[in-house]
């Protein structure tokens, strides 16, 4: 059987090496249109900042290696330019013909540039390739700059943003969005957008480039910005004009079309990786998701299918993320409101600060961890972002929603805890607990920064009170809350907050026992509030 793969990424090689190990006799060639295959693309803004200073370690397997191993033939700087879907044919821009059996494409995407005015008037890049990676690297050496721009606030323009900062280069990232990382909620965000300030990035947030100058760029709020190169991080594109130009079915944004098994129109043709549309897990809609993990598992799903070997169907991609953003962490998985509110699906929505770890055991980090889901405790997404664990608490719940769990099962979930990684509840039983609190009617929550036409009470102590409350806020401590029964009007909407959220449950019930029916808790407390405040940039 000849084997033809366009494409030597993530899925691509993915792919070769499963069918290579379940069957030693197909011939498969890889046409990979760069001098790279196999390259570990999360990892070039690290590259780029010298935390990763061996470039070798950039590369995950060679085509030495496949040949050797794999005994698979990798043509590098070989683009396919046609296909042939009818004589079965794939040829190059130099000439060559391969027949296949089978073809796979794993085109990839490109990284999308923008025609922006005067671009030639700074030196410019993007990160896609090592040699990407090579080129800035070359620059930062050679010309020292003081001061870049990045363009972009998705996960490779906030880790390149923070790659640079660590080289003292002055830097300032631009999106036109409000905000950076897109898969986050601008509840959840916000402390991202604090930390990266603090740590020397200068963000400007709903602004967009107008045109490149000589001194750096101008804004489209008429803002000049000085900067002596710019990195342009704006996302990728499917490349797939191949594929169009060939009769294969595209999505209208030009993504390839497949089925359950990653075939697209034609049966002998199968496509996966980052050019490729895949069904989103909880909407069921179509979408492009550019992951590597999604990937991998694509490539191996196709080799499984060809040869028969227990095929099984692709079931959706969650969007399970996670970045490294200075010290502190994000992930994600599944939907977020804007999602869901685009998809006209009702959702719920529960929020929860928690520590990394017990709270008695040394250096325990503060932990925010954000479920969406629906009445009947179906998970639509969660998010979370911290210091540590942050990966762990995604992780569990990531695979909940893979096996169709309910909000109940993290209430039910049996995790592992000692001292210095959890606590007793961890903090995935902790918001399973209090969305089935709010299920059952114990508790309303609050969210939002507007407290207009509210009785809004602080249940902490006076010290913690005078330390900082939600405006307009009367200090009635927890332990005096049934003594002041008095002083709640039931003419008006009452909101409690403390802290966190715990003792501001506590006095929403005693209210609520003794009668008090429209009474609110505020979700995470005022950390939640002041952290949003801070974080909402202006």
């Amino acid at each position: 059987m000849n084997i033809v793969v366009i494409g030597g990424g993530a899925g691509g090689a993915s792919f070769a090496a499963r069918m290579r190990r379940l069957d030693n006799s197909a011939k498969i060639d890889i046409l990979e249109e760069t001098n790279e295959t196999s390259i570990a693309s999360c990892g070039l803004p690290y590259f780029v900042g010298d935390v990763i200073s061996n470039r070798e370690n950039i590369q995950v397997a060679t085509p030495q290696l496949f040949k050797q191993a794999f005994d698979i033939d990798i043509h590098l700087m070989t683009k396919a330019e046609k296909i042939d879907a009818k004589a079965k044919t794939v040829t190059t821009t130099d000439g060559q013909v391969f027949p296949y059996d089978k073809l796979i494409l794993s085109t990839g995407g490109a990284p999308f540039v923008p025609p922006i005015k005067g671009l030639e008037k700074k030196p410019s890049f993007t990160l896609k390739t090592l040699k990407n990676a090579d080129t800035i690297k070359a620059f930062l050496k050679e010309t020292t700059p003081k001061s870049l721009l990045v363009v972009g606030g998705g996960f490779i323009g906030v880790e390149v943003a923070e790659n640079l900062v660590h080289q003292g280069i002055q830097t300032t990232l631009v999106d036109i969005a409000p905000q950076v990382l897109p898969p986050l909620d601008a509840d959840m965000v916000c402390q991202i957008h604090e930390h990266m300030t603090e740590k020397g990035v200068k963000l400007i947030l709903g602004d967009g480039i107008k045109e490149i100058t000589e001194k750096g760029a101008l804004l489209s709020s008429g803002k000049e910005l000085s900067a002596d190169g710019i990195v342009l991080a704006l996302g990728i594109r499917p490349q797939t004009q191949i594929a169009k130009d060939a009769g294969i079915e595209l999505t209208p944004k030009g993504a390839i079309k497949t089925n359950e098994f990653m075939q697209t129109n034609f049966k002998d043709i199968y496509a996966c990786g980052d050019s490729v549309a895949v069904k989103d897990f909880v909407n069921q809609e179509e979408n492009m998701v550019a992951l590597a993990g999604p990937a991998n598992r694509e490539g191996r799903l196709i080799a499984d299918h060809i040869l028969g070997k227990a095929p099984y169907p692709y079931t959706g991609t969650q969007g399970t993320g996670i970045v490294k953003v200075f010290d502190m962490t994000a992930a994600f998985t599944g939907n977020n409101e804007k999602q869901l509110q685009a998809k006209n699906i009702p959702y719920e929505k529960m929020i929860v600060w928690k520590a990394s770890h017990a709270g008695y055991y040394p250096d325990a980090k503060p932990l925010v961890l954000k479920v969406l889901y629906g009445k009947d405790g179906t998970i639509f997404g969660a998010q979370a972002v911290g210091y540590d664990g942050v990966d762990k608490r995604i992780d569990v719940i990531a695979t909940v929603m893979r096996l169709h769990g309910k909000t109940t099962d993290l209430r039910d979930a049996e995790l592992c805890y000692a001292p210095p990684y959890s606590s007793a509840k961890d903090p995935v039983n902790i918001i399973g607990m209090a969305i089935e609190n709010i299920r059952q009617g114990l508790m309303r929550p609050y969210f939002g920064t507007s407290f207009e036409g509210m009785f809004v009470v602080d249940v902490r102590s006076n010290e913690a009170f005078e330390k900082g409350h939600l405006p307009e806020a009367v200090n009635i401590p927890l332990e005096n809350i049934k003594e002041s029964l008095d002083k709640f009007p039931k003419d008006k909407p009452i909101l409690i907050h403390c802290q966190t959220g715990y003792r501001s449950y506590v006095a929403v019930r005693i209210l609520m026992e003794n009668g008090f029916e429209n009474v609110y808790s505020y979700a995470g407390g005022y950390k939640q509030y002041s952290t949003e405040i801070k974080g909402a940039l202006k």
